[in-house]
């Protein structure tokens, strides 16, 4: 019998008396907002966030903060280990909620349901993993070398923050993610994401006066547009969504300009590639327009490895003692543990409390599940990195 195993009921008995504390600590997280577009706001919090971890954890090998021109500080706070190696946990703190949103979603516990901005995605993750290496230090357990990396800029897809990811992902034998978890499951495939935009230059005329000698931006548009939803293939797991079009200065002007913002969602790289190749080939059929294509692919599609099978397989043994064996999930959004997959490591996600809502003013998690998500990043840690665990795919 593990060390974890034998400790289990005591350690969920000491989650249960301290669920209040838990909850108090996920509410003082939740009501400092923390918009993906405020710098202020997002220092302000991370100055916070760095203090908490380190009055939880105790002393650190490394508490680094990171400013960035544009976007919040990207943390990292190390918790040195007794076990070969070491295992990155990533977590983000900005939200998608501007700065007042918490007058009219309030945090609230009721019923079993816990409400708030940002609440699910990800604050209650942030409380699950750091709640956890506690509860392992606590109990003496043998744990690798933990590094977190809190970034403020996720949502915005992690454009300052993803080369620190990478860069303390790089050696790991693990990434783990503690973005919210959906039911008693991981998140085990996500798409790639990409994020372009068409700018489109025409000609202005006069409608009524002059309809011959305009060439219309928004006609140009409506025929990119069209071939782009033709590249939509939802057998193949790919989607192409246009979903902000801007263009025109008048209604009795000929517009001189347009443009539109494209989110794709692909599962694999040829997939990608051939949406490249519809890029490429778009046309008008008016040669007095110019267009331009702008933006790149954001985030690869995270697709099962063999490391990280050989992973989960281990952690369902710790899963099966806290609760029951876990569900995998195909999900269509993207996070960070996209960018630690297309390294090679064996990758875990959607280790933070589940519920439902996401981006939505419905946003809760399930108060129910946080005591298990703690005590399930517990063992992960304390029993899936011994001398015999998987290691990243060379």
């Amino acid at each position: 019998m593990s060390d974890f195993t034998s400790l289990l009921p005591v350690m969920r008995a000491e989650v249960t008396a301290e669920h209040v504390r838990t909850l108090e600590h996920l509410r003082r997280l939740v009501e400092i907002e923390t918009p993906s577009s405020d710098r202020e706001a997002l220092s302000a919090f991370a100055a916070q966030l760095l203090s908490w971890v380190s009055a939880e954890l105790g002393p650190l090998s490394r508490a680094e903060t990171t400013e960035h021109a544009e976007h919040g500080p990207t943390l990292i706070a190390e918790v040195p280990g007794t076990l070969p190696g070491r295992v990155v946990i990533v977590g983000h703190y900005d939200t998608v909620w501007p700065l007042g949103t918490l007058e009219s979603i309030p945090f609230s516990v009721d019923d079993g349901i816990i409400r708030g901005p940002g609440v699910l995605d990800m604050k209650a993750g942030l409380v699950t993993g750091v709640h956890a290496v506690r509860l392992a230090i606590r109990h003496e357990l043998a744990l690798p070398t933990i590094t977190f990396v809190f970034n403020g800029d996720e949502e915005l897809g992690s454009p300052s923050s993803r080369p620190i990811i990478e860069a303390e992902a790089a050696g790991a034998r693990a990434g783990l993610v503690i973005e919210p978890g959906v039911d008693w499951d991981l998140k085990a495939e996500r798409k790639g994401v990409g994020v372009f935009g068409i700018h489109v230059d025409g000609i202005e005329s006069h409608s009524g006066n002059d309809p011959a000698g305009g060439a219309s931006a928004i006609v140009a548009l409506a025929e990119l547009i069209d071939q782009l939803a033709a590249g939509t293939d939802l057998d193949a797991g790919t989607s192409l969504n246009v979903g902000v079009i801007r263009g025109g200065s008048a209604r009795n002007v000929i517009a001189g300009s347009a443009e539109a913002d494209i989110d794709v969602r692909v599962t694999s790289s040829a997939e990608a590639d051939r949406i490249d190749r519809l890029f490429a080939s778009l046309h008008v059929s008016d040669d007095r327009v110019a267009f331009r294509v702008s933006g790149d692919w954001n985030r690869p599609p995270m697709t099962l490895s063999e490391g990280s099978r050989a992973l989960i397989a281990r952690v369902q043994e710790v899963a099966v003692d806290v609760r029951g064996e876990l569900g995998l999930r195909s999900v269509g959004g993207g996070s960070d543990a996209n960018f630690m997959a297309a390294l090679g490591l064996p990758v875990l996600d959607g280790l933070g409390a589940s519920g439902n809502g996401p981006h939505a003013r419905s946003e809760h998690i399930i108060e129910a599940d946080m005591d298990d998500r703690i005590l399930l990043l517990t063992g992960i840690l304390s029993e899936a990195f011994t001398d015999h665990a998987p290691s990243a795919d060379r």
